[in-house]
């Protein structure tokens, strides 16, 4: 059975950081390339980053780059995100997903963890 499991949301003021986590089980993760995106009440889908299976190239949405950083450890099964400079306009509820690949979409995902920024 897939598995994605995010961790590591919380309340931050803005200018802090959080690492989320984003634990996979289920499939061989290396070939799969996995990604984040959130969702804020009211507002469309967001993508957020993403990174590849094979080369490791990273992905980011121009809202979150230079700030959030994108990471994997397949030997943990994990990928992490970095935000730092966070907003109160990232607050949000953040998924993982599993892509075939960056460009793709995604066909499993977890069950989200929320990010709440303060002003």
């Amino acid at each position: 059975e897939v598995q994605l499991v995010e961790s590591g949301g919380g309340l931050v003021q803005a200018g802090g950081s959080l690492r989320l986590s984003c634990a996979a089980s289920g499939f061989t993760f290396d070939d799969y390339a996995i990604g984040w995106f959130r969702q804020a009440p009211g507002k469309e889908r967001e993508g957020v980053s993403c990174i590849s299976s094979s080369d490791g190239s990273k992905y980011y949405a121009d809202s979150v780059k230079g700030r959030f950083t994108i990471s994997r450890d397949n030997a943990k099964n994990t990928v992490y995100l970095r935000m730092n400079s966070l907003k109160p306009e990232d607050t949000a509820v953040y998924y993982c997903g599993r892509y075939s690949d960056c460009e793709g979409w995604y066909d499993y995902w977890g069950q989200g963890t929320q990010v709440t920024v303060s002003s």
